[in-house]
């Protein structure tokens, strides 16, 4: 028999030992059993306070359910049994709500059906684990913004097929990572509107149950909520919920986008950039020199797993009729991981890239380990206007193999040619060969990317007030 003594989950988001490696306690706490029952309980609330206000239930029915519907009075271990029986945790709960209420619970889940409940859960988990990484990626924006500030003209190899192509400036390089999360922080805000949407159609999603009351109620019931009201029940179209978890998989591809340039950055051949200083942290066990990039390993094992939820979500929905049968149940694997990996990989990215150590005398190092060919574009073009274009390649061409074949710097092996001296003096020579002069617009690529960046939040800011139910134009989505 097992000692339950010891912690005993078996999966990384809720392990003892990984879960604030692969997750994070806010996020946990959004979607943890306790948090969805009292989901579960608030919509039963909500909808009886909605069909009062419609008259459907009496009022003193409402007041009832609201005050005696509690969580702290619900048998978990209960619901638990009656959930393995039943397959779904509504009728369960309902059962236990109704005792709770007394004469008030023959109206509690009044023409609901169980996935009425178990949808606008979700939508509600959703909407504020949306805030979580809205929150998040903010703040990772920022440490990009000022790392892309303050290195916009720090030189470095440029690298295409990992191999070293032309100068850039790492600042340029972060740019590209903040223009990255500019995009996924607009995404969410267009996201919200599509998915902060209420579930209430009743049996097979046409509101028959409650007559013509159905709407006053739906609509009642989103207002309850602080959700939005969809233009036709849900319960077989999960596009939404698949968006989300599609724009989680985009977040975590972005963070391991970004894990991996650090990764080969931080290797020892490299030595470029370092995940921040923690005693022990990346430590080896047999080798005391080893100083791992824990938390860019983190987010790329993440960004894979999420990746692969969101074609689990993409699968899930294909669903059969007015009602599915299997693939809804994948959706309750794959929101709840996804946005705990999400939130997971997002607090090591905040942590990695808060205080990452940047080493530009080794940028410069490696800048110059190929002995000035890496601007050998460079020479040839300001060659080209002298001598032509397709003779400024041969020449420099040449040079080149010069340079792989003797050995010495391409500054020397153009000093010998002739071809060269004949219309440039060592200087300039020298300076055509130094990467620094050949950073292209990289610096103002930096500008701009902050100057977009900064309208970005502008814009949002602005959006906030709309509201569920409403997309950036501020048109309404409801029906």
């Amino acid at each position: 028999m097992p000692d339950y003594t010891i912690p005993a989950a078996s999966t990384v988001v809720d392990s003892a030992l990984f879960r604030d490696a692969f997750g994070t306690r806010a996020m946990r706490d959004i979607f943890s059993d306790g948090a969805l029952v009292q989901r579960y309980i608030d919509v039963e609330i909500a909808l009886a306070k909605a069909e009062a206000r419609a008259g459907v239930i009496p009022a003193e029915a409402a007041q009832t359910i609201a005050r005696e519907s509690r969580i702290d009075r619900i048998d978990f271990e209960q619901m638990r049994e009656e959930t393995d029986i039943v397959g779904y945790p509504i009728l369960p709960l309902v059962h236990q709500l109704v005792r709770m209420c007394g004469e008030a619970g023959r109206y509690v889940h009044w023409g609901a059906t169980t996935q009425d409940i178990m949808d606008t859960a979700v939508a509600l988990q959703v909407r504020d684990g949306l805030d979580i990484i809205d929150a998040d990626i903010r703040a990772l924006r920022r440490i990009l913004a000022d790392l892309a500030k303050a290195h916009r003209d720090t030189p470095m190899a440029g690298r295409t097929h990992l191999q070293q192509a032309l100068p850039v400036t790492f600042g340029y390089k972060v740019a590209i990572w903040l223009a990255m999360f500019d995009r996924h922080q607009q995404r969410l805000a267009e996201l919200r509107p599509r998915i902060a949407l209420v579930q209430f159609a009743g049996a097979a999603g046409t509101l028959a149950s409650l007559g013509d009351h159905g709407f006053a109620v739906q609509r009642a019931l989103a207002e309850e909520l602080g959700l939005g009201v969809p233009a036709t029940t849900w319960h077989v179209a999960r596009d939404g919920l698949a968006e989300a978890v599609n724009l989680l998989a985009l977040i975590t591809g972005s963070l391991g986008k970004i894990a991996l340039d650090i990764m080969i950055m931080a290797s020892t051949e490299f030595g470029e950039v370092y995940e921040p200083f923690v005693k022990g942290r990346g430590a080896s066990s047999t080798m005391p020199q080893k100083r791992n990039p824990i938390s860019s390993e983190l987010m790329l094992a993440a960004s894979k797993a999420v990746r692969q939820h969101a074609g689990l979500m993409l699968d899930a929905m294909v669903q059969d009729f007015e009602r599915a049968t299997g693939p809804w149940h994948a959706e309750w694997i794959a929101v709840p991981e996804s946005f705990i990996l999400t939130a997971g990989a997002l607090h090591q990215a905040r942590f990695a890239l808060g205080g990452l150590i940047v080493d530009a005398p080794r940028m410069a190092h490696n800048l110059g380990i190929s002995r000035g060919l890496i601007v050998a574009e460079a020479v040839m073009m300001q060659m080209a206007p002298h001598i032509g274009r397709q003779q400024a390649h041969d020449i420099v061409y040449d040079a080149c193999r010069t340079v792989n074949e003797a050995g010495g710097t391409l500054a020397e092996a153009l000093l010998a040619l002739p071809a060269v001296t004949r219309h440039f003096d060592r200087a300039a020579i020298e300076r055509m060969v130094d990467p620094a002069n050949y950073l292209g617009l990289a610096p103002q690529m930096v500008d701009r990317a902050l100057a977009l960046s900064a309208q970005v939040d502008d814009r949002l800011g602005n959006q906030r007030g709309a509201g569920p139910g409403f997309d950036a134009g501020n048109m309404p989505l409801t029906s």
